[in-house]
């Protein structure tokens, strides 16, 4: 598994003036072209109607099962008596292990002869989740069906002989589960023209347009033609490929017509949606369909190691934080060498599931809350042209039997917990919404409320950006951080009990803020921040629109100085991003407490 990093073009403007000495000019950029949004764009040929239409089954399902399995599950991670670091399907890479030893070490003991695809499908199913998506081939190169591209595969390189993606998209179809395989399009270290084997010198390279030739292309197209509806191609690791080669592969997603693809193809191959990693953003992106893949465990193989499995708490409330986001929650989980899951994500998955019978209603088919942070915990929505139904989780039950729901203009007509249509009543206290529980939680971990409202939603609700005058400040706490393959090499910090951003040391790691503009015009950057090198280079603006900055330093990391950086035109009203990206090369840590954009007077 891993993120990814794409950059887009500079637009030069006219220079600011008024800059304080040491710190580079940020010009004035003009407002981005409408094909420029923050939303992914529909596939060519395809109407915004028609994309929703693609998308409406995967919005609506919000939960799924990823599945990461390959003959690393043999020995669980270990070389001969080493566990390399990293989740265990890059054990090959980071143990530096030559392909003969990975094929005597791993391939020629894979024989889970437990596993039992109905079985495996069934828990999902029994779980809650309504997709599927597992590694027809990982990064190892090493296929899990048989590949006719390629002799490396299941059936006939291991003593299993049996092709797993076909027994799972069989018991998928047989179950109701959408379908779908993960491919790792670059990164191949097992034929000579993947990209990432480094350390095993007894390869002949070939160049890489070859591989995705002779392999890439065949498999995925064998994938998309020989196993039933496919619902999902999920990309991975995109690495500098031709446009011969991206093209290829892209082109591969018509031969099933509906089929959904994420965002880890390549750059200006944006997919249907946007993949968070291991973590969930703490404002959802603007516009943009998204999905938060994360293990059920520390690792995304089987790893023997591995026992840091998350509560049952952790995963509940992740789903539902996530829907209430407008999100989806794809859950890893890792077989074992003999084909089954460990104990712990079994016992898992089940309660999730016993959750989820009771309270699906308020997952399925859910869209995001109305509302701002909730103290008490989440809301998720179903809203019709006559009203609404909000599904108000609640984590924290009140002591005082009293649920205030902020903000809601609604009449309500009527509410009850979902768990057994207990009836309660509401009052209004100004704009809110009291609602009187009983004195205890149904459920510890999410008792859910079902408020029927009356009418179009009307909710007071003001962005936490949005400050008097129509400045806007973009904090810490209200970014999203974009990490390059799922390290935590930028992330919210506290210093002086200030949330700010940093440990960023990973200069393809950068940060975006989405916000409304309550209105257009010129608005001048300001930044609070703290330098300890002598100077750092990034780029800030609207995505598309990047100029570059070089900052001097602040005297140290504590020292935190709020400089201009230039000026900027915001189009509007309407919504927004501003991006900050190092440069590569000419990066220094900085820690980033606040972005200040504030209207100019003109």
């Amino acid at each position: 598994m891993n993120g990814w990093f794409g950059r887009r073009g500079f637009v030069a403007g006219r220079v600011a003036a008024g800059l304080a000495a040491g710190w580079l000019l940020v010009v004035n950029t003009p407002a981005p072209r409408a094909a420029e949004s923050a939303a992914t764009p529909p596939a060519p040929g395809e109407t915004p109607a028609q994309r929703e239409a693609r998308l409406r089954w995967w919005r609506e399902a919000r939960f799924g099962m990823f599945v990461h399995w390959g003959v690393y599950a043999a020995t669980g991670g270990e070389y001969k008596g080493y566990m390399p670091p990293n989740s265990a399907e890059w054990m090959m890479n980071r143990a530096k292990i030559p392909i003969a030893e990975y094929v005597k070490e791993n391939v020629r003991r894979f024989n889970p002869t437990n596993f039992d695809a109905r079985a495996f499908v069934g828990l999902a199913r029994e779980a809650g989740m309504r997709y599927l998506v597992f590694t027809a081939k990982h990064h190892d190169g090493f296929s899990m069906f048989a590949s006719k591209a390629s002799h490396y595969n299941v059936v006939e390189a291991t003593p299993f002989k049996r092709d797993v993606v076909r027994e799972l998209a069989e018991a998928c179809r047989e179950q109701g589960i959408r379908f779908g395989f993960y491919y790792s399009q670059a990164q191949d270290w097992h034929h000579p023209g993947g990209i990432g084997n480094t350390w095993d010198k007894s390869i002949k390279r070939v160049p890489v347009d070859q591989y995705v030739r002779e392999k890439a292309v065949p498999e995925v197209r064998q994938l998309l033609t020989e196993y039933g509806p496919i619902a999902i191609l999920w990309w991975d690791t995109p690495r500098q490929m031709s446009k011969a080669s991206l093209d290829a592969l892209y082109g591969l997603a018509r031969l099933q017509p509906g089929i959904i693809t994420n965002d880890r193809l390549g750059e200006d191959y944006p997919g249907d949606y946007k993949t968070f990693e291991r973590r969930i953003p703490r404002q959802a992106p603007a516009n943009v369909p998204w999905e938060v893949c994360m293990p059920i465990s520390g690792s995304w193989g089987y790893k023997k190691t591995d026992t840091n499995f998350k509560s049952v708490e952790t995963l509940i409330r992740n789903l539902v934080d996530i829907a209430s986001k407008g999100g989806n929650y794809l859950l890893n989980v890792s077989p074992t060498g003999d084909g089954t899951l460990l104990p712990q994500a079994v016992e898992r998955l089940k309660a999730i599931g016993r959750w989820m019978k009771l309270n699906s209603a308020s997952i399925y088919g859910t869209t995001a809350s109305p509302f701002g942070p909730l103290e008490w915990g989440r809301c998720t929505k179903k809203a019709y042209a006559r009203g609404a139904v909000l599904y108000l989780h609640v984590f924290d039950w009140p002591e005082n039997g009293r649920l205030r729901v902020p903000g809601l203009r609604n009449e309500v007509k009527n509410a009850y917990l979902l768990s057994d249509f207990r009836v309660l009543q509401t009052e209004r206290d100004g704009d809110d919404v009291v609602v009187h529980l009983p004195g205890r939680a149904p459920d510890p971990i999410d008792s859910v409320v079902v408020l029927h409202v009356d009418g179009p939603l009307d909710v007071k609700r003001p962005h936490p950006a949005l400050r008097p005058g129509g400045t806007i400040e973009l904090t810490a706490d209200l970014a999203y951080i974009h990490n390059n393959e799922g390290t935590p090499d930028a992330r919210i910090r506290e210093h002086d009990g200030i949330a700010h951003i940093g440990y960023w040391t990973d200069p393809h790691a950068w940060v975006e803020w989405s916000f409304p503009v309550p209105k257009a015009g010129t608005y001048e950057i300001r930044a609070e921040l703290s330098v300890e090198q002598p100077r750092s280079r990034f780029r800030i603006g609207l995505p598309g629109l990047l100029q570059e900055v070089e900052v001097t330093s602040t005297g140290g990391y504590g020292n935190y100085v709020e400089k201009t950086l230039g000026t900027i035109e915001l189009p509007g009203p309407g919504t927004q991003s501003f991006r900050i990206q190092p440069v590569p090369g000419h990066w220094q840590p900085i820690n980033l407490r606040r972005v200040i954009l504030k209207p100019v007077s003109r």
